[in-house]
């Protein structure tokens, strides 16, 4: 019987100790890239098909997560890709900003397990229409 092949996940995090986290955590049902910063993000998009992206919003560098989404979203070949948006900020203007930059799903951290999972889930599958 051969296995089940996993959805492919795209982590967009610039903290370490964060990224080796979700690698562990998420590993068990997705196959997963890491990238931290927005010139390592496209060198993946680009290489790799990904199914769904779990994007922190505030990342070091020249861009951060809201502009990035906001990109892809203009790009045919990615504009339907799902976005789960992460971020420490937890403000009104901060879920708009999320929004209206084209996230599916937007996040709070610090974000349960259990929640990230299911969210993460359930996006790919109404999105995709992917099973996990």
């Amino acid at each position: 019987m051969s296995e089940v092949k996993k959805p492919r996940l795209l982590v967009v995090e610039d903290d370490y100790e964060n990224q080796k986290f979700l690698q562990i955590f998420l590993k068990r049902k997705f196959e997963l890239e890491i990238c931290d910063s927005s010139e390592t993000f496209y060198e993946k998009l680009n290489k790799d098909k990904f199914d769904i992206i779990l994007m922190d919003i505030s990342l070091r560098g020249k861009k951060d997560g809201l502009q990035l989404t906001k990109e892809i979203r203009e790009m045919d070949d990615f504009k339907n890709l799902p976005v789960v948006g992460l971020s420490a900020h937890a403000f009104q203007r901060d879920k708009d900003n999320a929004y209206n930059a084209g996230v599916d799903v937007f996040l709070t951290k610090p974000v349960q397990n259990d929640v990230l999972m299911d969210t993460l889930i359930k996006t790919l599958e109404q999105k995709s229409g992917i099973k996990v």
